[in-house]
């Protein structure tokens, strides 16, 4: 993308933002669409959720400070609401999170846009025995290969944090496959 000042001012002048937009959601659709299907893992309601990331960054652009970059703002806004789609999920169906997940695994082999074999739905399952922070970095770094400056950015967490959160979740997914 263009240097980003220039083009978040595109964003912000209402002569320009439509087609910036436009750009904006060009470039980032498919990234944030597996970034959020990492989370949410169901199709259906990634596209729900990544609809929804998109409006709320419209909604919010003229409260975008510059403060971090804007693929960081974009992709906390996209977890934050992966996070929240799946919060309000376990609630209307009265379900833990953990149920959600493991449904959702179990739905990955029928789903006609999942790619992977069996031992990616165990990984899956492995991925799912985390607490949510573990899961968050381990999706990010391994799957999506991110940057540990970037996903510091998105969680607002220290880089430091975040290698001792992989480094524990890629030991317990370890332990989890050799005993499954």
């Amino acid at each position: 993308m263009q240097d980003e000042k220039a083009f978040i001012a595109e964003l912000l002048n209402p002569k320009t933002q439509n087609a910036a937009f436009r750009q904006l959601v060009s470039q980032y659709s498919r990234p944030l669409y597996s970034h959020i299907r990492n989370i949410v893992l169901d199709h259906d309601d990634t596209d729900d959720v990544l609809q929804n990331t998109f409006i709320k960054v419209f909604r919010n652009l003229e409260s975008f400070k510059g403060e971090s970059k804007l693929f960081s703002w974009i992709y906390r806004i996209a977890t934050n609401e992966a996070i929240t789609f799946i919060g309000s999920k376990t609630k209307k169906n009265n379900i833990s999170n953990e149920e959600l997940q493991q449904k959702a695994i179990n739905n990955l082999q029928a789903d006609e846009y999942f790619e992977g074999d069996a031992l990616q739905v165990k990984l899956q399952q492995a991925v799912a025995t985390l607490p949510e922070k573990q899961q968050l970095v381990f999706k990010m770094k391994y799957f999506e290969d991110l940057k540990y400056d970037d996903i510091s950015e998105i969680l607002g967490t220290s880089v430091g944090a975040l290698k001792a959160s992989y480094h524990h979740a890629v030991k317990k997914i370890e332990d989890y496959i050799n005993t499954h």
